[in-house]
């Protein structure tokens, strides 16, 4: 598996920790981020996650994707950490990504407490600023390391479920199936009944500027 390879080759010399984010897009709720190390890669965890793929090529079976999640975890040590929608608001949507994406390599640092220089592989041209740990950007990084790949499975579960309960506090924005993004739907809702406390009000901005100019066509 192409994906596990990438990870072997750099864990001869370093303990690799992928790190990916989700709800950069969405118009509410947190940004997650989620930082996991498979502490071995062997063929038990080849079998496991043969099916170990970019998190959004699921979207059309989030069933096997939850599924996919759980064996991870069985091979995995992990930490999931998110940044509110209050900072969101202060620090922008990139940053507050950034700093969930440290909390969480924070956290599962002191989980593995690594034999080897631990180094970061983070999705996307980004590294986390101020952190003085060895980090990798990769760029569409969760189609090529299986450890990146990985964490962006259980950050987007993990933030999925979160917005499915959301979504019994507030079902008239059907949060349960737009997972926050700004689905036709969405933005019709936020139309009817305004926003809540858990919209990011930066993004909306922009969104309702746009229905505002549609409407006048």
């Amino acid at each position: 598996m192409e994906l596990i390879k990438f990870d072997k080759k750099l864990a001869k010399a370093h303990s690799i920790i992928g790190v990916d984010e989700a709800g950069r897009g969405p118009l509410a709720g947190s940004v997650v981020a989620c930082a996991l190390h498979f502490p071995e890669f062997n063929k038990e965890l080849n079998e496991a996650i043969k099916y170990l793929d970019d998190s959004k090529k699921f979207s059309s079976n989030p069933k096997l994707r939850q599924e996919l999640a759980e064996e991870i975890k069985q091979y995995a040590k992990y930490s999931i950490k998110e940044c509110s929608v209050r900072e969101i608001e202060k620090y922008n949507i990139l940053q507050a990504s950034l700093l969930a994406m440290k909390r969480a390599c924070e956290d599962l640092l002191k989980q593995i407490n690594p034999d080897k220089e631990p180094i970061l592989l983070i999705d996307g041209k980004f590294a986390i600023p101020g952190y003085k740990i060895a980090q990798t950007p990769i760029v569409k990084g969760d189609g090529k390391s299986a450890s990146i790949a990985a964490a962006s499975i259980l950050a987007k579960v993990y933030r999925d479920e979160m917005m499915c309960k959301l979504a019994q506090e507030y079902p008239e924005y059907r949060w349960h199936q737009n997972k926050g993004y700004p689905t036709q739907a969405h933005i019709a809702a936020i139309l009817e009944h305004g926003p809540c406390t858990c919209h990011r009000k930066t993004f909306l901005k922009k969104v309702l500027i746009e229905e505002e100019q549609l409407s006048l066509l």
